[in-house]
């Protein structure tokens, strides 16, 4: 058996292996279609094909995403929308899940319909999202009464890190125990 060491890579051999890039990528952690794209540039840079140019490529790539896309083997809205879920029940912000969804490449539609729909859903998400994340890290309501006071800016610091605004954060930092304790088994 003669090794194939050597074979020249043409074009259409280049559009199957990214296709399989793009399939065994897509199988294994559900990207958003930046993503993808940004993988299968880093992936063609590794295995850098002779004789073919970076803007050949790039045409095969949108080509490949299209075609997932048709397929409805990527698709954004559906990404976004089943992020931000995740997000909020871990007890994220929609200031957070905003950032993350543009930071993976997100239609901006997307993203605003999506945070549209979390308002739909409850009005007062982030005040909910903040006391989950209270309960989660022990600050604030979730802490001794007696060290409160002294943990106040710190705690105020924590949520305002993690995207919720002033007025929330300090809405729930007031929160007497016992209503905290009810709002969390409401949860």
């Amino acid at each position: 058996m003669i090794p194939i060491r050597n074979k020249k890579k043409t074009l259409k051999v280049t559009v199957e292996e990214m296709r399989n890039f793009a399939f065994s990528y897509v199988e294994k952690y559900a990207p958003s279609k930046q993503q993808l794209k940004t993988y299968l540039l880093k992936k063609y840079l590794k295995t850098s094909v002779p004789n073919v140019k970076k803007q050949d490529v790039t045409n095969l790539i949108d080509i490949v995403l299209s075609d997932l896309e048709k397929n409805k083997f990527i698709n954004d809205k559906f990404y976004s929308e089943s992020k931000a879920k995740s997000m909020i029940q871990r007890g994220n912000s929609i200031n957070k899940i905003r950032n993350y969804l543009i930071g993976k490449g997100i239609n901006s539609e997307y993203i605003k319909e999506t945070v549209n729909k979390i308002n739909d859903d409850n009005s007062d998400q982030d005040f909910f999202s903040a006391i989950k994340l209270c309960k989660k890290k022990r600050i604030g309501p979730a802490r001794i009464e007696d060290n409160r006071t002294l943990f106040y800016k710190k705690d105020i610091s924590l949520l305002a890190r993690n995207g919720f605004d002033f007025e929330t954060s300090k809405k729930v930092m007031e929160i007497a125990k016992v209503d905290f304790i009810k709002i969390v088994k409401l949860l």
